[in-house]
């Protein structure tokens, strides 16, 4: 194969020009392009070669390259390259290399990247910002990793995502940018995609370019070896999936004795098999006879041999493949699972029960739900159900008819003899290769889509789990339940500081002495709320705190109580993260701390468990761990980074988790902070080791910082200098352009860095990224504000009016911005200092009495809170100790509140829901409930 070239744009002279490239196999979207520029887009005729280098996604090792793609360069004119509403939108801190975008800012320095995302084109005939041409700028190709289909349009099809948007997802994780960066500021790149959607298409990505990694590295070995024909290697490059690779290339694998068609070719047959296709009446077999070769002695062995190589040629052809599977598409193609013979002995009874539903089981693989496929894979891995995948005869039917009379009919007249061993040879080729690779490639498939399905669910069960709305301003008792070991309880302070732990034995006949112990605990700390873990003796616990309540036994305190799921509390007590913030503290007592902090800040302490041990999954332990474990690493970073961190008072637990950190930066962060004293304003972040242009992009826009508690440190140093006396150390370690101090302070060695002033931002405190400040400062002109303004009504009030008045795509264009920019900028002006969004998410259930499940009556209408949500249903904690499932059947849109819809968050745990109740099975503890609601 040949090297190949890659055409990229080159810049206009003007500065108000800029060359994109543009084309592919079908279109693609590029560049925002105002309606009045329409007429000035222009086909350039002189092209230029040039090569850019491709980063890694999501810093992983990745050495695959982007198919090819052909180019033209279109010169599109803009009023302002940082994005204006007249012009092309680019996003202020991106740049395109080899001359496709430039980006230029005046009173920021330009952060140059090595590829950014790709733009949109709107025009007069697509207003919409419908797609028209397509994106050429997705790096550098090289020969090995070339496929014979192309990713960006492959990745489209498997994620039904437009391709454009892929092309620009692609860029944009070529470049190193995490997933809430993209979500948040990037939304006109995405077309507005959350975060799960971006999650799905990085995965699918990956799949591919490991297909294209594992397909060039046999392609590789098999040219070592001298066995690379021009055919194998087109059927290797038409590979799209690992289970057509494993097919192709089965026979090349180190250690095998080589198949049938194999030994075939190399007894010399296969110019016999070539020629039945292409001149057969030139073909006499019994010329290849010869007694004394074992495969060659008889014309029976002969044909044999050959039907084995054309057999074997018919299931690698690419144009039979399709043929097949768009075939089974049409037709009732089912999955069956029954119980094994070996299955039937009386030690296992009890699993095999389990899988009651599952022993006589067949549906189409069109409508099988996923939780099934996971259910009946746990089976056949237990060896308790076999599985098959059944194909119609059919099917079978009409493909070999098609072989015969279409694909593979000889160029010339055939003898009947010759036409009997292509028949033969369809045949077997369906029966010993082609079927099993259906059935490899559909229960791969479903496998597949139910475990991504699955981890997913896990995914959206975390976020709500860590997005429930805090209980601050509280003073807290958590309490571990237990029996012989009794019930361990600790108090904290509304600021999460430990005031006091305990052991107290409610459950062994000293309840009644231990109620006055607990009573002096809650007067003396004034703590009116207790948290119960719901591990083992949770239900006697909860009757214990609840009759006392009745009975107002801690008057004049208003005591109420909840629930907690205390999954992972266990395991998080003797981690090194717990002995390192709880010294000293027994491993138990550590637990009940953790219990009452997941009420106090839920996200806070959430984040020190590892996600898996959070217990709102299903079939976790059936999916792959590796994915598992980076969708959900994935969730809480988007969480921490949405809901945002005080730099100067999280934790380094919490900072590890904001986009664009890790557990190394977030260390020197902390330590900075430790010798340095508080940080004053973003700008700060770029003196921290290891924080390049890069990591603070990701990260600046999540991290906040409290002004009034800046303004109280800066006043401080001021006084002191004014005073005479030297700022201490812990202004900055850099130097830096201080207004209350002459003294500049020694470099780091090992990094230098900016002058950065040691000036508080009130934008900081906002939501709005630093590469949005210019924009917003004129914003505020604008609207007559100023920055001590920023979270008041009278900002909200002016910024009402003029958006009122000239529409937000109006103020855009005047402030040549995106209108996603400008709708950031208006959030972050108008949000209160202390604003957190999850306040708008549910709080923990506060109760006072209890139910029992004896008490319960079909018809009878509850309220209670999501424990769980699972792809067949929803489990709710109705209070009775015991909880009840809502049937996915009974799940329907309309009862699902159109608040919870528009955050994409669906139903999951932590909502209050209103149900009723539609069966109760007391012997097996089961309760079935229908949704009336979402509270």
């Amino acid at each position: 194969m040949s090297g190949v070239r890659k055409k990229t744009p080159q810049i206009s002279s003007s500065p108000r020009k800029v060359a994109i490239k543009e084309e592919l196999n079908s279109s693609v979207l590029i560049d925002d392009v105002s309606e009045d520029s329409k007429d000035e887009l222009k086909v350039l005729q002189n092209q230029k070669t040039t090569n850019s280098t491709r980063k890694r996604v999501s810093n992983k090792p990745r050495t695959q390259k982007a198919k090819k793609l052909k180019v033209e360069e279109v010169i599109c004119r803009t009023d302002n390259l940082d994005g204006g509403g007249g012009g092309i939108e680019i996003p202020s801190t991106s740049t395109m290399q080899g001359g496709s975008c430039i980006k230029k800012r005046e009173d920021e320095e330009n952060l140059t990247f090595s590829e950014p995302p790709l733009k949109k084109i709107k025009s007069t005939m697509f207003p919409q910002g419908q797609p028209v041409k397509t994106a050429g700028n997705v790096g550098k190709v090289q020969e090995e990793l070339e496929m014979n289909w192309d990713m960006v349009q492959v990745l489209s099809e498997k994620t039904n995502i437009e391709p454009w948007v892929c092309a620009n997802i692609i860029c944009l994780f070529n470049d190193d940018n995490t997933i809430p960066f993209i979500a948040r500021y990037r939304k006109e790149l995405i077309n507005n995609l959350d975060a799960d959607a971006l999650r799905e298409v990085q995965q699918a990505l990956e799949e591919l370019r490991t297909v294209a990694k594992k397909t060039h590295a046999t392609i590789q070995k098999i040219k070592k070896e001298g066995k690379l024909s021009e055919s194998l290697l087109t059927a290797l490059l038409n590979c799209r999936t690992l289970e057509e690779l494993d097919h192709v290339s089965a026979p090349y694998k180190t250690g095998s004795k080589g198949t049938k068609a194999q030994r075939a070719k190399q007894l010399g047959l296969e110019g016999a098999a070539k020629t039945l296709l292409e001149n057969p009446g030139a073909l006499n077999l019994l010329s290849y006879v010869k007694p004394n070769v074992k495969g060659l002695s008889t014309l029976q062995e002969i044909e044999m041999g050959v039907q084995h190589i054309l057999a074997d040629m018919f299931a690698k052809d690419k144009d039979t493949l399709d043929f097949i599977r768009k075939l089974c598409l049409r037709r009732y193609v089912c999955i069956q699972s029954s119980l094994a013979k070996v299955s039937s002995k009386n030690e296992r009874e009890k699993d095999i029960s389990k899988f009651q539903l599952y022993q006589n089981f067949s549906c189409n693989i069109k409508n099988i739900q996923h939780h099934q496929i996971l259910a009946i894979n746990r089976g056949e891995n237990l060896k308790i159900l076999t599985v098959k995948v059944n194909i119609p005869d059919s099917v079978k039917n009409e493909f070999c008819s098609w072989c015969v009379q279409n694909r593979w009919r000889p160029l010339r007249f055939a003898r009947p003899e010759l036409m009997k061993i292509l028949h033969d040879s369809v045949e077997d080729a369906y029966k010993r290769l082609i079927y099993p690779l259906l059935c490899r490639e559909y229960r791969s498939k479903l496998t597949s889509d139910a475990e991504k399905e699955s981890i997913m669910m896990f995914g959206r069960n975390l976020r709500q789990l860590l997005l429930t709305s805090p209980v601050p301003g509280r003073t807290l008792m958590g309490v571990d339940p237990g029996y012989k070991h009794g019930c361990k309880l600790a108090i904290i302070s509304p600021t999460s500081q430990i005031l006091h732990t305990g052991v107290v034995y409610l459950h062994s006949g000293e309840g009644f002495r231990e109620a006055e112990k607990i009573k002096r605990l809650l007067l003396n700390f004034n703590c009116s709320t207790i948290v119960i873990g719901n591990g083992t003796a949770c239900r006697e616990t909860e009757a214990y705190f609840a009759d006392l309540i009745m009975k107002k036994y801690f008057a004049p305190l208003d005591v109420v109580y909840c629930i907690v799921s205390e999954a992972g509390a266990s395991i998080y007590s003797v981690s090194p993260e717990a002995n390192k913030e709880m010294p000293g503290l027994d491993p138990n007592l550590r637990s009940a701390v953790s219990i009452a902090r997941r009420v106090q800040d839920p996200l806070a302490e959430l984040v020190k468990i590892e996600p898996k041990h959070i217990g709102v999954g299903m079939y976790q332990h059936d999916v792959s761990q590796t994915l598992l474990k980076a969708t959900l690493d994935s969730v809480v970073e988007e969480c921490v980074s949405f809901v945002g961190v005080d730099i100067n008072i999280c934790s380094e637990i919490l900072l590890r988790h904001i986009a664009g950190l890790n557990a190394s930066r977030a260390k020197n962060i902390i330590e900075w902070r430790e010798k340095n004293g508080p940080f004053i304003n973003r700008e700060q972040l770029k003196t921290v080791k290891g924080l390049g242009p890069k990591s603070f992009q990701q990260c600046a826009g999540f991290i906040r910082f409290n002004q009034d508690y800046i303004r109280t440190f800066c006043s401080g140093l001021q006084n002191e200098s004014s005073a005479g006396d030297q700022v201490p150390s812990v202004a900055v370690t850099t130097p830096i352009d201080v207004q209350f101090t002459d003294e500049k302070q020694g470099k780091k060695k090992s990094k230098t860095s900016p002058k950065v002033a040691l000036k508080p931002n009130p934008l900081d405190q906002t939501c709005i990224h630093p590469e949005s400040y210019d924009i917003a400062m004129r914003f505020l002109s604008l609207i007559g504000g100023n920055l001590s303004e920023i979270g008041k009504p009278e900002v909200q009030q002016k910024i009402n009016s003029l958006v009122q008045k000239e529409g937000l795509e109006g103020i855009a264009k005047s402030l040549e911005t995106t209108v996603h920019t400008l709708q950031i900028i208006i959030d972050g002006l108008s949000q209160p200092e202390s604003f957190d969004f999850r306040t708008d998410f549910d709080k923990p259930d506060f109760k006072r009495s209890i139910v029992c499940l004896e008490d319960l009556n079909i018809g009878t209408v509850l309220t209670g809170k999501v424990e769980n949500a699972t792809l067949f249903g929803i489990f709710v904690d109705i209070g009775v100790g015991k909880s009840g499932l809502i049937p996915i059947r009974n799940v329907t849109e309309a009862k699902l509140s159109k608040v919870k819809k528009r955050r994409s968050l669906g139903l999951g745990p932590g909502e209050r829901v209103e149900v009723k109740v539609i069966n109760i099975d007391i012997p097996r503890s089961r309760i079935t409930l229908d949704l009336i609601r979402v509270l």
